[in-house]
């Protein structure tokens, strides 16, 4: 009696360690942010497999253009002279979808605008995503 308790309780416990699909998400190439995306997904711990085809997945990762706003050198030293320093970053912003592969239907969308200064800004931006992604896959 004992051991068929004992047997049914590690059959239970090893039921509830057993690991649910993970949905494969295609990153759609862009310019090279694709590979900050993937990074960033990976660093953030985000619950999806990145896959580099795209018959194989459960959803693609679109994003936009990214967009960078670079203050010249002369702006920035005449704002600092005149007026205050504060704020004459390069600035970015950018924007993404993730589609339904089978239905393509957009699921989720996120945009982000960071004031980074250089090739920071990249980086800092696919991070905001896979963090916001991951906070929608949690929800779900």
């Amino acid at each position: 009696m004992k051991k068929t308790a004992l047997l049914l309780v590690l059959f239970i416990a090893s039921l509830s360690f057993a690991q649910i699909p993970r949905p494969a998400v295609f990153i759609e190439p862009q310019q090279g942010f694709e590979t900050y995306l993937a990074a960033a997904i990976a660093k953030k711990g985000v619950p999806v497999d990145v896959v580099t085809d795209q018959s194989k997945a459960t959803y693609v990762l679109k994003s936009a253009p990214i967009e960078v706003k670079t203050e010249s050198t002369g702006g920035k030293i005449a704002r600092c002279l005149f007026a205050y320093c504060a704020g004459i970053e390069d600035k970015g912003n950018v924007s993404v979808q993730l589609i339904e592969t089978g239905s393509t239907k957009m699921i989720w969308a996120y945009s982000v605008n960071k004031q980074r200064g250089g090739s920071k800004n990249e980086q800092s931006m696919a991070e905001a995503v896979a963090k916001h992604f991951k906070e929608f896959l949690a929800k779900k």
